[in-house]
């Protein structure tokens, strides 16, 4: 059995045993032209963003890029100072349709999950369903904590709790009023890797079943291709690419997309005749220029090895073991710096050795370079 069969056999158990989420009025939200400044600082700058009812969208980016500013924008934490916010069409920031956000019918999940820690998780739950007579609410509330397979730790306290299971209890608090819109600030960056991947599992599992509509804020690429319809790609307050998961991983608009989404190694060359020329081999450039400059970038994993005497030679100067794929340094004449490069067949020659490399195509991406 896989190492990540007995994971998924165990999500399967707890989504199978506990109550389907029973399905939000997703709405369409829209960003027109939004900005945003605080004081001298632009944080977002003219983003435009259409997300469909139901759609899951994960805004990407690193930190100080504009994500959670765009978030409270939606929230009504804040006001946009330039453009507007729609919720089906309706403007809901400015003029008679102006909504507060108590009204907008979107639910909210934080990076520190933000519960009390006087209240019972039950209490937590039911905070959110003030709004409804309390036998309701408690039913509603307990319903929300048998979704996230908590049900039998409703009077427990939170620090009672291990991390994941307050993620949980986080989750179900945002989903018992059946928001319209979720959004969700780096919900599961407090978790350890493998059980931020479980975890992640069964958040993505409830949010499909309730259908709302949803935002999720992250730095981690590998996050972002798993949890999204969509990725909207951001930096210095703006947009670069929004575009569906394997289109933005294989086909980014600039270096700074491609290099989120894979460490690259990167050669400069010369375009000549549709195609750059390098100590690895000629690559389509498709686009660019006859005599200008562009960056070649080729991803690890696309770095083949070969026995010495076929393909470009090269020279092992480094190899680390990283479990199921080896990190290898290749030194190849006419290059300042080592490839490196990824393998999943273990690499038994010694340090030193002469091999020969050759270049998947598809793994090969070509940008014009800065200023060119």
């Amino acid at each position: 059995m896989a190492d990540g069969e007995p994971l998924r056999q165990g999500i399967l158990r707890r989504l199978v045993s506990r109550p389907r989420t029973p399905a939000a009025f997703a709405a369409r939200l829209t960003f027109e032209h939004v900005s945003h400044r605080y004081g001298e600082v632009e944080a977002v700058n003219d983003v435009s963003l259409d997300i469909a009812p139901g759609e899951i969208l994960c805004l990407l980016g690193p930190s100080g890029c504009g994500k959670t500013t765009l978030l409270r924008l939606a929230a009504g934490v804040e006001t946009p100072t330039a453009g507007r916010i729609l919720i089906n069409g309706q403007d809901v920031t400015k003029g008679p349709t102006m909504l507060p956000p108590e009204r907008r019918g979107v639910g909210l999940m934080f990076q520190d999950f933000a519960l009390f820690p006087h209240l019972t998780n039950l209490a937590n739950v039911m905070f959110g369903l003030r709004d409804l007579p309390r036998p309701d609410a408690e039913r509603e509330a307990r319903l929300a904590l048998e979704r996230v397979g908590l049900g039998d730790l409703a009077d427990a306290y939170p620090h009672m709790l291990s991390g994941g299971e307050q993620q949980r209890v986080a989750l179900a608090r945002a989903v018992a009023p059946r928001p319209n819109v979720l959004l969700m600030d780096e919900p599961f960056s407090g978790l350890d890797r493998r059980l931020r991947e479980e975890v992640r599992e069964d958040t993505l599992a409830v949010l499909r079943e309730s259908r709302v509509t949803c935002i999720v804020v992250t730095h981690d690429p590998e996050e972002a291709l798993q949890m999204g319809d969509r990725i909207a790609l951001m930096r210095a307050g703006g947009l670069v690419q929004v575009d569906e998961p394997e289109a933005i991983y294989h086909r980014p608009v600039d270096i700074f997309a491609a290099r989120y989404f894979s460490m690259l190694n990167e050669v400069l060359a010369t375009v000549r005749d549709a195609r750059v020329h390098t100590p690895l081999g000629a690559f389509a450039a498709p686009g660019l220029a006859e005599g200008s400059e562009a960056i070649v970038g080729i991803r690890p994993h696309g770095i083949l090895l070969r026995p010495s005497g076929s393909g470009v030679p090269g020279r092992l100067e480094s190899r680390r073991f990283l479990g199921d794929v080896e990190l290898l340094d290749i030194r190849v004449e006419g290059l300042e710096t080592p490839l490196r490069a990824r393998s999943h067949e273990r690499t038994r020659m010694p340090l030193g050795s002469e091999v020969g490399i050759a270049i998947d195509p598809s793994e090969v991406l070509v940008f014009a370079a800065p200023g060119a």
